[in-house]
């Protein structure tokens, strides 16, 4: 089915704060998009691991940063340093934090559909 479905982060559908870190979230009917900042000093382990009860980031994030730095090291080992105009796909297994003193913007998406069957 052909259409256009859009909404602006201005007017999110719901919105969600944590000490140094908000995400505003908008409902696209098969995706959800979310704009997540994250103010310097924030981490995951300090900030969130409390919350989860889990040792790393269990969320599948796929996004962009739009401004800022986050740096993300996986379970694996694994450390990257994300800056504006990175496209990303962290897996499940993670720690995150904000390098610097300007807050790391981005934005992820996440489909809400099931993949289409070939059969």
């Amino acid at each position: 089915m052909a259409g256009i479905t859009y909404r602006n982060f201005a007017l999110p559908d719901e919105s969600k704060s944590l000490d140094k870190f908000s995400v505003e979230l908008v409902d696209l009917g098969s995706a959800v998009a979310a704009k997540i900042t994250q103010e310097p000093g924030w981490s995951w382990s300090k900030y969130v691991k409390p919350l989860a009860g889990t040792d790393s980031c269990q969320v599948r994030h796929v996004g962009v940063m739009i401004s800022g730095r986050d740096c993300i090291r996986h379970d694996d080992g694994t450390e990257v340093m994300f800056v504006p105009g990175d496209a990303y796909v962290i897996e499940p297994g993670h720690d995150a934090w904000v390098v610097g003193d300007e807050p790391a913007v981005g934005y992820e998406f996440e489909n809400t559909q099931p993949p289409k069957s070939n059969t």
